[in-house]
């Protein structure tokens, strides 16, 4: 019983109802809930900067701030917004093919490093003679996780 009430005082479910448990550290969410609501608030973050860096840069040096109204692409009546990458371009346009084979890998392609996707057959680095460095990675993952630490010299007495 008092397990139930320490349960009660710290967690409740998740505000999504998604049935897990939500602490009101993450706005009463779940971990997972909690991790899609930053990542789509991060998106609308980066959606409002890029239109704001674009509306910048399709104004014109000399008109003054009050007299014109820079449309955002996104309002465009015409059709659908740009897409940001060419990678977004690529997922968004249907099923992904493994590079190798051309196999068609839908839901099921491994996405590598280098940055291709493969299906099960080709998705070793080996097997699809891959570009990434994977030893420089390395190097560098252990270089950030292990410092140099190097302590004064002690004065002698």
């Amino acid at each position: 019983m008092a397990e139930e009430q320490r349960c009660q005082e710290g967690h409740r479910l998740c505000a999504n109802n998604c049935g897990f448990l939500g602490s009101p550290a993450t706005l009463n969410l779940c971990p997972k809930c909690y991790r899609d609501h930053r990542l789509k608030e991060e998106q609308q973050r980066q959606d409002a900067s890029h239109a704001a860096n674009v509306a910048a840069a399709e104004k014109p040096p000399h008109a003054s701030s009050s007299a014109s109204v820079v449309a955002s692409p996104a309002g465009n009546a015409r059709g659908p917004p740009a897409l940001a990458s060419p990678a977004i371009a690529a997922a968004a346009a249907g099923p992904s093919r493994c590079a190798m084979c051309r196999k068609r890998v839908g839901l099921t392609g491994f996405r590598c490093r280098c940055g291709a996707t493969h299906c099960g057959a080709h998705r070793h680095a080996e097997l699809h003679s891959c570009t990434f460095d994977f030893k420089a990675a390395g190097r560098e993952a252990i270089a950030r996780a292990n410092p140099v630490v190097k302590a004064d010299k002690l004065n002698r007495i």
